[in-house]
């Protein structure tokens, strides 16, 4: 880091690297210092770029500009899922995840150091995981400055050598008839690539995205073995997912 910072906020910035997210009521706890003194050390933080400070505490400041606007909707159920579905991964996995503000929180919940082999078409999901000293393996393909992805042939074409114990995709749209859609066709067809090439398929998704249907479907419902959620769909959807052997996961703590 460029700026020098104390062995406190060191601390702090460790903590919000593993959780995303701090409350200045708990690090008063767990440093036994003012409140005062937290505000400060985040204000210094948040002066260098690292956080951005929130009401009554600060998160993690984004490693990319253009997903600012979506990756502050919903953190806390977001950051629920990552949570719930990094722990679906087991050592000696070779896993998929692919680039949205979702699945960031699933690299942001995978444990420092795992034994696990990570390929991402994502540059911020990289970085992320290159912080953990977690072993990535990043797609070839031509950069979305909206998104941080990479798509194109180059991308499908590293990701169809390629064989993963289970992949995470996220989805703009989740519906009965359409199935897990999204609004890129590029994107679309990464995902299409990564399906064909997984064990196990999860889609990670915040309950905003049921019953929307998004121009580019890219899986029907009975091609993916689990939803993880932070809560369940209205009942006709609930209903379609069960026929469709698809688990929901939804992780509500």
């Amino acid at each position: 880091m460029s700026m020098s910072l104390n062995d406190r906020q060191q601390q702090l910035m460790t903590m919000l690297e593993s959780t995303g997210e701090v409350k200045v009521a708990v690090l008063k706890e767990t440093f036994g210092v003012t409140e005062m003194t937290i505000r400060r050390d985040l204000e210094k933080l948040e002066l260098a770029g690292y956080v951005k400070r929130t009401f009554g505490g600060a998160i993690l400041a984004s490693k990319d500009a253009t997903l600012e606007d979506r990756s502050v909707v919903m953190t806390d159920e977001k950051s629920r899922i990552g949570r719930a579905a990094a722990a679906l991964v087991q050592e000696n996995d070779s896993i998929f995840i692919d680039g949205g503000t979702t699945t960031l929180y699933v690299a942001r919940h995978l444990k420092p150091g795992m034994n696990i082999t990570v390929v991402t078409n994502a540059l911020n999901i990289a970085l992320e995981l290159l912080e953990k000293r977690i072993t990535t393996v990043v797609t070839g393909g031509m950069a979305l400055e909206t998104t941080s992805t990479l798509v194109g042939p180059g991308a499908a074409e590293s990701i169809g050598r390629m064989a993963f114990n289970r992949i995470f995709l996220g989805a703009t749209g989740v519906s009965a008839k359409h199935g897990f859609s999204n609004s890129n066709m590029y994107e679309a067809e990464i995902k299409r690539m990564a399906i064909a090439q997984a064990a196990e398929v999860n889609v990670v998704v915040d309950h905003s995205k049921f019953g929307a249907k998004e121009l580019f479907s890219f899986a029907a419902l009975d091609t993916v073995h689990r939803i993880v959620c932070d809560q369940e769909p209205e009942q006709s959807l609930l209903e379609a997912c069960r026929e469709s052997n698809v688990e929901l996961l939804a992780a509500r703590d």
